[in-house]
């Protein structure tokens, strides 16, 4: 007997010792001995009906109708002398739907309604109105009890089926793909908010515009706009934003505004900027066009807000495929190679000469190379930006890890700001930079390698550089080059690889404050770094 089959049993045993004690005291405190009689019936039914639902072998089905049969078989024949048994009759279709769902729960209630109809009037003549009206009563209680009990067997038995949550998965993301096609304007956050951006200057005299989206409990910047090369939004302007995402109303402050795109989800973003400084703020009825262009803007804070989170989906189920790959490459294929080591230790124990105990060392030592560099592969798949409290962190974290598998010194530099990236654009640099790192532990032959990391966001340089072999002609087996390309364009930044000098390679890659299409940003150096 499976847990749900015992937790069926439990409730049909409850329901059905809950009625007949229900029905049981008013019948002893009136002392209608003929109602007590058939009670009593329906108690042994019930009771050889809970020992055959313990006895797994026996047909469900069948027990099932005969009990509900039967219950309605003593109901008809007491009817003409008491209408206290009829209660009996809601129990019938409870237990058949636990136990067979809905469709159990019609056969019983159908076999009990045919016994307390057919039985009377047979025996007794037509039925009275208040025997009628007493039978059809019991009888739709119980298919009420009966929905209700199918709704519970429909669920535990979903929630038995392991495979549940993909073929639900299946369905929305077919879904999602037939629905991909009528997106006209696209799934790519950054492009979405340029696309509001420009309407914002569009009916805005604005020096500088930014849009804000929500991270947690703080606001993310997306992407800036300005006029000029110097950076005019200073702090007042995300200060207002703040104060405009919690208020979820638009407010003025001298030249800066901020006011939140709002949808039915609630604040999907906030638009904020500052006003050039040869604009008359009493001629241009700045309340009046910020509250006409939020509602304009409708429309694009529904397109932003898919955006996001079809981002937020694709980062949650990457990051879950990273950890799947990592497990089964620590719990397989490390420790496959590991146990050889271990048969090459026998052997070296048994060598017939020198020269097979020297050729024994040496693949030994291949062997444990080859441990050690599945090792740094999985902590390269399990190790994310996640809950780090900076990119900064999280990339100072992965540098550790490196440098004590390695024994290759990796030093951090940091300049960030709190004012956080987005998840996915943090997500896409670190591995970035992780790729570089390794590069120059695996392939480079690097002594050294330093790491600069500045955040502005929504501006981010990172560089990476070290004093290895410098760019080498490209591997046919070699990825590291090209995944960075598809990562730096995911996320509308420039990726620089150069030769350095003094010896070695450095790797950039930059986020530019005003950032655009990510389609029309690439990278500038086709060679991969010591591969």
């Amino acid at each position: 007997m499976t847990s749900h089959d015992r937790q069926f049993l439990r409730l049909s045993a409850v329901a059905r010792g809950f009625v007949l004690v229900a029905l049981v005291a008013p019948v002893l405190w009136s002392r209608d001995s003929p109602a007590l009689v058939a009670l009593a019936a329906v108690g042994a039914v019930w009771v050889l009906g809970t020992l055959a639902q313990a006895r797994s072998g026996w047909p469900v089905m069948t027990t099932s109708t005969l009990e509900a049969a039967t219950i309605g078989s003593i109901c008809g024949f007491s009817i003409h002398t008491s209408l206290a048994v009829l209660g009996a009759l809601a129990v019938p279709p409870f237990v058949a739907a636990l136990r067979l769902g809905w469709r159990g729960m019609l056969l019983a209630l159908s076999a009990e309604l045919v016994a307390v109809v057919a039985i009377p009037v047979a025996a007794f003549g037509a039925l009275t109105g208040d025997q009628a009206f007493g039978a059809f009563t019991w009888c739709m209680t119980g298919l009420g009890m009966g929905l209700i009990a199918g709704f519970v067997h429909a669920t535990l038995e979903q929630e038995n089926d392991p495979l549940a949550p993909y073929h639900y998965a299946q369905a929305l993301i077919r879904e999602l793909i037939d629905l991909s096609g009528g997106l006209s304007s696209g799934l790519e956050p950054v492009a979405l908010g340029g696309v509001i951006l420009s309407a914002v200057r569009d009916d805005l005299p604005a020096e500088s515009t930014v849009l804000y989206v929500p991270r947690g409990d703080s606001l993310t910047p997306l992407i800036t706009k300005s006029a000029s090369d110097t950076d005019a939004l200073g702090g007042a302007a995300e200060e207002l934003a703040v104060e405009a995402w919690a208020l979820s109303r638009p407010l003025v402050d001298g030249g800066v505004f901020a006011f939140p795109l709002v949808s039915e989800a609630g604040t999907i973003a906030v638009v904020a900027g500052v006003l050039s400084d040869r604009v008359d703020l009493k001629l241009i009825a700045l309340e009046q066009k910020i509250a006409a262009l939020s509602d304009r803007l409708a429309a694009s804070a529904v397109h932003l807000d898919t955006a996001l989170l079809f981002a937020s989906f694709r980062d949650a189920a990457t990051a879950e495929e990273r950890r799947r790959l990592a497990r089964e490459m620590h719990d397989g294929v490390a420790q496959d190679i590991a146990s050889l080591g271990y048969l090459v230790d026998a052997l070296a124990a048994r060598a017939g000469s020198p020269e097979q105990a020297a050729r024994i060392a040496v693949l030994r030592e291949r062997i444990t190379a080859v441990v050690a560099e599945v090792r740094r592969s999985v902590l390269t798949l399990r190790t994310t930006v996640g809950t780090s409290e900076s990119l900064g962190t999280a990339i100072g974290a992965i540098a550790r890890n490196l440098t004590e598998v390695s024994h290759v010194p990796i030093h951090v530099t940091l300049d960030e700001r709190t004012t956080r990236l987005r998840p996915e654009v943090e997500a896409e640099l670190f591995r970035i930079a992780q790729e570089a790192m390794t590069n120059a532990v695996r392939h480079a032959h690097a002594t050294r390698i330093d790491v600069h990391c500045q955040v502005h966001a929504p501006a981010a340089t990172i560089t990476v550089t070290d004093d290895g072999l410098g760019l080498q002609q490209a591997r046919s087996d070699s990825h590291g080059l090209e995944i960075m390309h598809e990562r730096a364009l995911l996320i509308g930044a420039h990726l620089t690889i150069t030769d350095r000098e003094a010896g070695g390679a450095a790797v950039t890659v930059r986020i530019p404050e005003q950032s655009g299409d990510p389609s029309s940003v690439g990278s500038d150096n086709d060679a991969i770094v010591g591969a």
